[in-house]
């Protein structure tokens, strides 16, 4: 991300590491049962649950507890996600009778609450690891040589017979040759949500991404009245959903004042008199292509992807199997191809979601710690949840051409009333001949909520009859559901 005319300063407070019981100063390393790499989700997650279990444990983090999630993702993004609801829902308060309000939005507030709520979890994460007797090791892990899998922290070596490594990812951003111009942000791991650290709302936003981070911060940061540009490589956002969702969801950003720049890329960012000048090149439907410029820009963000975090690990000396693009390569029991090292969360690039490094992390443990040698997670039918304007809910396959589909469009009761719309669409996609429900997906007020309940049901393997058989609850989005023909 680069700003035109904000600074965002980014400080990290290492909290001292209590001293270990057994620390050594010799050369040797200290020894555990199960070492911890991250203090992410899946970190914390598969530590705590080998503490339960009866297992020595330490937890390395060179940054906040919590990883991406608590810190720079999924809890200050739902926190500013329910902001920007308000402002929309302001917009309705005329129609449903309230007149006469005139309400004014103030930015530090909520982000000096998010803040603090956010470092209220922080404390909390680490009294849990005191609780459970887990070592807290601050500093940057690297491996080391040594004949057993070592890693030094701080001139301070750790080792033992089982290593997880959990680390997870940062946010990818284009290099100063690919795009003239790009400067690398302050720190990449804070990256995503760098632009609610500043004060003020920026008044003119560019975001780069069609994916689901690009998406919702382009709902979020519009609603609350920064103009918004979204720059797509093609002519759809979220391209690898359903095409139903993938088709709606662009048409509910646009109805939003989103400005959609299709089939285009930035080319040049340069240093404005007032703000950045992001050049953007456009390929027209006749193959041609353009070149214009968005002026006075104060945020250019960039949402492109994310890459693993397994740089300067000195992972070479494990000879760990790695993809083309860095990640860790596992098995289904999170095994690396090096004995007692173990990879869980976004490092592996599968599943990039907090709750599947959760159930990664515990199943792991208790597959070391409690003999159970069947213990891994199954990534089939994972229920994922989109907060864009509306929310998105989707789980299992996307239509195929030997599938069921029906699909159901309406409009939300709660805007049956308001000037403002946006639709509600639901997608079931069913196969064979008993129509066994193997995907289900859906955009609108409430699809974030609804999607957990009908997730447990695709996973225990229902039949359209088991939909069709549920009495339905009316009046609700939901029922449409269990109403479809």
């Amino acid at each position: 991300m680069i700003f035109a005319r904000s600074r965002a300063l980014l400080l990290v407070f290492l909290r001292p590491r209590a001293p270990l019981l057994t620390a050594l100063n010799n050369g040797m390393a200290t020894r555990f049962d199960f070492l911890v790499i991250g203090g992410g989700s899946g970190g914390l997650a598969g530590a705590r649950r080998a503490a339960e279990l009866g297992a020595s444990v330490a937890v390395i983090e060179s940054h906040k507890l919590g990883g991406t999630c608590v810190n720079v993702g999924c809890v200050p993004k739902k926190v500013m996600w329910n902001t920007a609801v308000h402002a929309e829902y302001v917009h309705d308060h005329e129609d449903y009778g309230f007149h006469g309000s005139n309400v004014k939005f103030n930015w530090r507030l909520i982000k000096e609450k998010r803040d603090a709520y956010v470092k209220r979890l922080n404390e909390i994460y680490q009294n849990n690891l005191n609780k459970a007797k887990i070592e807290t090791i601050r500093g940057h892990a690297i491996f080391t040589s040594d004949p057993e899998p070592t890693v030094e922290v701080s001139g301070v070596k750790y080792t033992a017979p089982h290593i997880l490594i959990a680390t997870g990812g940062y946010p990818a951003i284009p290099s100063e040759k690919q795009v003239p111009g790009t400067k690398p942000p302050p720190t990449s791991f804070i990256l995503m949500f760098l632009c609610f650290l500043v004060l003020s709302l920026c008044r003119r936003t560019v975001i780069v991404g069609a994916g689901y981070i690009a998406v919702e911060m382009a709902g979020i940061l519009s609603a609350l009245g920064s103009k918004t540009s979204l720059i797509l490589r093609q002519e759809k956002v979220l391209r690898s959903f359903d095409s139903l969702i993938s088709t709606n969801c662009t048409q509910e950003l646009e109805k939003a004042g989103i400005d959609l720049w299709k089939n285009s890329q930035v080319k040049l960012v340069r240093k404005g008199d007032k703000g950045l000048e992001v050049t953007i090149m456009t390929r027209k439907a006749d193959g041609q292509e353009t070149t214009s410029t968005i002026q006075d820009v104060d945020c250019l963000l960039w949402a492109i992807g994310r890459e693993p975090k397994t740089k300067e690990m000195n992972l070479e000396v494990l000879g760990l199997k790695l993809d083309d693009k860095g990640h860790i390569v596992v098995d289904e029991y999170q095994n690396t191809s090096r004995n007692g090292i173990y990879a869980v969360g976004d490092v592996c690039g599968k599943a990039l979601l907090t709750p599947v490094a959760i159930a990664a992390g515990r199943k792991l443990a208790h597959r070391l710690f409690e003999g159970k040698k069947d213990s891994k997670l199954d990534y089939s039918n994972i229920p994922t949840v989109v907060f864009s304007h509306p929310p998105i809910g989707t789980i299992g396959l996307t239509e195929g051409t030997k599938t069921l589909r029906p699909t159901r469009h309406r409009l939300h009761l709660y805007h049956a009333i308001t000037a403002r719309k946006t639709q509600c669409v639901m997608k079931l996609v069913c196969a064979g001949k008993e129509e066994k429900v193997v995907g289900l997906h859906m955009q609108g007020l409430g699809c974030d909520e609804m999607l957990q309940g009908f997730a447990v049901a695709i996973k225990m393997g229902a039949t359209k009859a088991d939909f069709d058989n549920t009495v339905a609850i009316h009046p609700t989005s939901s029922e449409e559901l269990v109403t479809m023909r």
